[in-house]
This record gives structure tokens, sequence and C-alpha cells, in this order.
């Protein structure tokens, strides 16, 4: 491990601890949002949901043009540009007083992040050897749940509830980010991947060919439904927790599980990565899934801490299955020319963040918080949907890798 280790990009390593200084300070506020807005601005469930919303379908709506812009004229000026302006971003927020504020910060929000996420990644894969690559991205995903660990627990220590003060902290990290990264950019050099003036397809053409792969789209569409039963999780549980009369200090007990979710990753991840390895690769996402409805159908029946606690663990499995092996599926099935194109497309699937807020707030406004069943059987029925998407992209990429082996070999 120690070999493997070593071997790792320098740049690499700065963007893994960097994703988990980025995670603990933004879990410190970011998730707090929707119970912020209808504690303090007594804003209704649709209008938060609509709030928290906005962020993902920005999100959805630039992330495609962040990996095909990054293609185009380089990682470097895409992610410098995009983490600067990201740091602007949480002081808009931590200087927010009215609704409209907070909704024009959050959209803001989820441009940044539709850039810098897919970018980050793509060059994380740029920079790694091939049999690093698993271990590269399973670091960035283990940075991301050491940060979520302790954000929450901070972030409701300082009243995030309550106050939009954490998200100044949000900003000076995000800073301090920016200028480790610029520093790296300068002395790395003349060891990084230039843009691909040559090869880089045209926005059209980018469009086209992932339209037109017939692996990457039900990959896309079933993912899609995934994002949308994880969705929940940060928005809809937040609010129901808040408000339900089962849980007293639901605000505090959301914190300690988005707490207990970052803990069960850092625990099973490595096991669990280990154990799904030489499966074919769409074969976790399935089980993930199928993991993450079951456990919102708990949520639905839980009536004491230890059911939700279950059914967080449950969720965790599932979203390990999924976020783990998706990184992986998709440098596997992008030309490597085209692989900012690929991760900033699979972007769209963040419309399962846009819808999952606004959803889960207009189940809230129908059948209230008092009403476990009715708002989450809904959520946990169309989360599965994604799973016959998932089927056909397996079916299709394994008829895919036999024509490919046959043809390799038939030269």
């Amino acid at each position: 491990m120690k070999q493997y280790l070593r071997q790792i990009h320098p740049l690499a390593w700065t963007i893994i601890i960097g994703t988990m200084f980025g995670r603990l300070v933004t879990s410190m506020s970011i998730p707090f949002l929707s119970i912020y807005l209808t504690r303090v601005l007594e804003a209704t469930p649709t209008q938060t949901g609509i709030t928290v919303a906005v962020s993902s379908l920005a999100g959805v709506m630039v992330s495609f043009y962040g990996g095909y812009i990054s293609d185009r004229i380089g990682r470097k000026i895409v992610m410098l540009v995009s983490v600067f302006s990201w740091a602007g971003v949480f002081f808009i927020f931590s200087a927010a007083e009215h609704l409209w504020v907070f909704f024009v910060a959050n959209t803001l929000n989820g441009l940044c992040r539709a850039v810098f996420e897919p970018t980050s990644r793509a060059l994380l894969s740029d920079i790694t050897s091939p049999q690093n690559k698993l271990l590269v991205f399973n670091l960035r995903y283990a940075a991301i749940n050491l940060g979520v660990v302790f954000g929450p627990i901070i972030g409701f220590q300082l009243g995030s509830s309550e106050s939009t003060f954490p998200f100044v902290i949000s900003g000076l990290v995000y800073i301090a980010y920016g200028l480790v990264l610029f520093l790296q950019f300068k002395l790395q050099h003349a060891n990084l991947p230039e843009r691909h003036h040559a090869t880089a397809p045209r926005l059209r053409e980018a469009l086209m060919t992932t339209g037109r792969d017939r692996v990457f789209l039900p990959v896309l569409i079933g993912t899609t439904f995934c994002v949308l039963g994880y969705g929940h999780f940060s928005s809809t549980l937040a609010q129901y927790l808040a408000r339900s009369p089962i849980f007293e200090n639901g605000s505090q007990m959301f914190s300690y599980m988005l707490s207990l979710n970052a803990i069960t990753v850092l625990i099973i991840q490595y096991p669990l990565v280990r154990t799904f390895r030489n499966f074919p690769p769409l074969v976790p996402l399935i089980v993930g899934n199928l993991l993450v409805a079951t456990s919102l159908m708990m949520v639905g029946i839980a009536e004491g801490v230890l059911m939700m606690m279950m059914s967080v663990i449950l969720f965790t499995i599932g979203e390990v299955l999924l976020f783990t092996m998706m990184d992986m599926l998709i440098d596997r099935i992008a030309k490597p020319e085209w692989k900012g194109t690929y991760f900033g497309t699979i972007g769209f699937n963040n419309i399962g963040s846009v819808i999952a807020p606004v959803m889960g707030g207009l189940l809230l406004s129908q059948f209230g918080a008092e009403n476990g069943l009715a708002v989450f059987v809904p959520i946990a029925l169309t989360t599965a949907l994604g799973v016959p998407f998932l089927l056909i992209a397996h079916r299709r990429l394994v008829v895919r890798e036999k024509q490919t082996e046959h043809t390799s070999m038939s030269m």
C-alpha cells in the first residue's frame, strides 16, 4: 500500500486533501440551509425545496460545459477560476438576509461546483496511472467523508441552523485551497498534461458522441434516479426531522445522522470496494440503488432513533457502492481525449438532485411531517426506477467489451 501511495502525483494529493477540508467546511453549513430557511426566514417547505434545488439545477445546466471547457482550454485555468469564485459565493451566503439572496447564492454555488468537480476528477484521471486509479478515486471519496464526519457536528455547535456565520469559514478555506492549487500548478507545470488542442471534440460533436453511446445513455438515466434518492438525505430528511413530532430536537439528530453516514463510509468503504472490485462495474450500482431505495422506505416507517440509524447505515452502504464505482465506470467507458466531457456529462444526473428537494417539499406540504410513510414510500419507489436502466447498461457493456476483445484478438 505504501508503494502505491508514494506513486500518487503531488497535485492529486492536493486535490484529495483540499476536498477533505472543503467538505468539512461546506458540511458545516450547506446541509443546514433547509432548516435555516424554514426556521429563521419562515419559508414554506416548497419555497425551501426550490431554493435548495436551484443549486443542482444550475449544476445540471453547466456540468457538461465544465468538463468540456476543461478539455478545450486546460484543467488549470478552469479549476483556479472556479475555486476562487466558489469562495466568493460563500461570502454572499454569509451576508444574505432575504430568501431571494439565498436563491441567487445557491444558484452560483451550483455553477461553481458543476465546473470545479468534473474538472478536478478529470485531472485526477489524467495524472494517475491506470493501476492506481481505483485507489485515487477511493481516496478522494474517503476524503469527502472524513470531512463530513466532523463538519455537521461542528456546524450544529456553531448554530448553522440559525446563523450564516459558518459560511465565512467556508469562504476562507476555499481561498486557501485555491492558493495551494495555484502554487502546485506552478511547481508541477512540467509534469502536467496540457489542453487537447487537436483532439478535444467540438461541442456539437461531444454532445452527439455521449448521446449516442449505447452504454453511457442508460447509465446516465439510471444514475439520475440514484441521485434523486440520495438527494433526499440532505433536503427532505432534514426538513422531516426538524418538523416531525416523533423526534425531539430533530436538527441535532440530523447532524448526528450526517456524521454517522460519514463514519460508516470510512469503515466500510475499503472492504466493500475490495469485495466488489472484481464484479462487472454496473452490478455495484444496481445493488446500491436498491439499498438506497430500501433505506428511504425504512425512514418512512421509523418511529425511533434505532430504526433511523439502521436506515442511515443501509443508505450509506448503497451510497458507497454507487459513488465509489461511478467514477471508475465513467473512466472505463470514456475515450481518453473526452474524459472531461464524459465526467461533465454524467453531471446531468444531478437533475435527480433538482427533483428531490422539490418533490420532498411538495410531499411534506401535502401530507405533513407526521405522516412519514406517505412522504417516503413514493420517494423510495421513484428511486428504484433506476434499476431497469442500469440493467440495460450492464448488458450493453458486456456485449461491447466482448466485441472489443474479439476485435483485438482478430488483429
